[in-house]
């Protein structure tokens, strides 16, 4: 593997049921119809997070429920409430790393730089 790659995240059916409020079943029914990324370890379903991540949010359903039962029930527990640690909104704006860059592209009368 290269410095590049990232093992993926995987979760078993249940991990993945349990993190986004939906049943088993639901899951089961997506990797049967191929909507989700996957791997079989010891006659066992591993499932990619950033599938199931993209899966949930292009269904409105599991994406709700993902909000009110699964992991989503938790984002304002999550909210930093310390100056110390939250980012202050004045920098971010003028930060000139967060801003968009740009590529420069060449024209064909001007040489490149």
């Amino acid at each position: 593997m290269t410095e590049n790659q990232q093992t993926p995240i995987r979760l078993s059916v249940s991990e993945a049921g349990r993190l986004f409020g939906v049943d088993q079943t639901t899951i089961r029914r997506a990797i049967k119809e191929q909507k989700l990324r996957y791997v079989v370890v010891q006659n066992r379903y591993k499932i990619t997070f950033e599938s199931l991540v993209q899966w949930s949010q292009q269904h409105l359903t599991v994406k709700n429920k993902t909000n009110n039962r699964g992991i989503g029930q938790f984002v304002e527990q999550w909210k930093i409430k310390t100056k110390k640690y939250s980012p202050n909104p004045a920098i971010i704006k003028t930060n000139p790393m967060a801003q968009k860059i740009t590529p420069k592209t060449n024209t064909p009368n001007q040489p490149a730089q």
